[in-house]
């Protein structure tokens, strides 16, 4: 097969799709590989790294979709790219469509057949190349809350940590998924004090052994949500319907519960963010505030730690890439249903139930 990746254009996005490791692996089998020039220099990888590895350099994004069959990038396609897409093209990337109509009509009007991503399952019913991800969001999550809590940024002037004889910040989380684990992880080893609150009790008891008592677990409700707020410092937002946009857990009468220059992290971002005043924001301008609380809500929060993320979704990845390259997209999807979940776009149509939902179109079988 014809494989290639392109140069990332949305902003300030370093990531790249395919390492010079992966196409080696894909070149050993037979399959030709085409590369944009400079589609690596974002994680110090030069083109000379790709053409040892037996790629071909092209100078542009046209240029890999004219010779490509399967484009694989990490995110969504902007206006341009999906300009280039013919229906012939098997797009593979993130594509978090259920807040983006736009996208969406876009996608269903080029006849390409397009897999996310974000809604492939493992045998567990496990996102597998969302997880990767998940756990450099989560972390990431603790992190810039902690810094956003700062005063130059804008929020309480206070250490995360706290110090001998003065409390720690007051750290919510909301849903104990991969990234609501992984920033309770990077909060408590941040000494903050930590809630996370998830719906499902037997997630609950897993926290809860995991962290002995060093986070506390809260069954999640919006009156336990509520009583939380006036005492919160950060809320860091970690909801996850698969495929489906992410319910609004904090409304905007709610901040008026919180203190100034509190913090909300908004991880849910890609699938149109779980709270309501949250707009989609970039690296170069992250944050905004709304009544006297701090919003991050950056809609590629991995793309900060591009080396990190590029190398954990490469590996993610490579045995889907490789199972379309070698048994082509019917072949591949028909022997594995969790795979077959990816599949959002093909022939025109919108074929994941709860992406259907979402945009208010009609679900059709693929």
């Amino acid at each position: 097969m014809r494989i290639g990746t392109v140069t990332e254009i949305k902003k300030l996005e370093r990531r790249v799709g395919l390492t010079p490791a992966v196409v080696a692996t894909l070149v050993a089998h037979g399959h030709e590989l085409f590369v944009q020039s400079g589609a690596g220099a974002g994680v110090g990888l030069s083109d000379a790294d790709y053409a040892a590895a037996g790629a071909t350099i092209v100078p542009d994004a046209p240029d890999v979709f004219n010779a490509a069959e399967l484009i694989v990038k990490v995110k969504e396609p902007l206006a341009y790219e999906i300009a280039l897409l013919k229906p012939h093209h098997i797009l593979f990337t993130y594509l978090h469509l259920a807040p983006d109509p736009v996208q969406a009509k876009g996608l269903i009007a080029s006849g390409a057949t397009c897999i996310a991503y974000e809604t492939i399952l493992d045998d567990k019913g496990g996102l597998p190349l969302l997880t990767p991800m998940s756990q450099v969001a989560g972390r990431m999550a603790a992190q810039v809350g902690a810094a956003c809590l700062l005063a130059p940024a804008g929020g309480r002037g206070l250490l995360m940590g706290g110090v001998p004889g003065v409390a720690p910040a007051n750290v919510v989380i909301l849903g104990g998924g991969v990234s609501g684990f992984n920033a309770a992880e990077i909060a408590v080893g941040m000494r903050a004090d930590v809630t996370i609150m998830d719906i499902s009790p037997s997630r609950l008891a897993q926290l809860d052994a995991n962290f002995q008592g060093r986070a506390r677990t809260l069954l999640s409700s919006r009156g336990a949500l509520l009583e939380l707020l006036p005492t919160a410092d950060l809320v860091i937002g970690c909801v996850l319907v698969t495929g489906a946009a992410a319910p609004k857990l904090i409304r905007r009468e709610d901040l008026q519960l919180m203190r100034k220059g509190s913090v909300l992290v908004d991880v849910s971002i890609d699938q149109g963010g779980c709270f309501e005043t949250s707009k989609p924001t970039t690296h170069a301008e992250p944050t905004y505030e709304v009544d006297g609380v701090v919003h991050y809500c950056v809609a590629n929060m991995p793309g900060a730690a591009p080396l990190t993320s590029t190398y954990a979704l490469g590996a993610a990845t490579t045995p889907y890439v490789l199972a379309l390259a070698e048994k082509g997209v019917e072949r591949a999807l028909a022997e594995d249903p969790g795979f077959a979940a990816g599949l959002n776009v093909v022939g025109g149509r919108i074929v994941h139930p709860a992406v259907a939902g979402s945009l208010g179109l009609l679900f059709v079988a693929a």
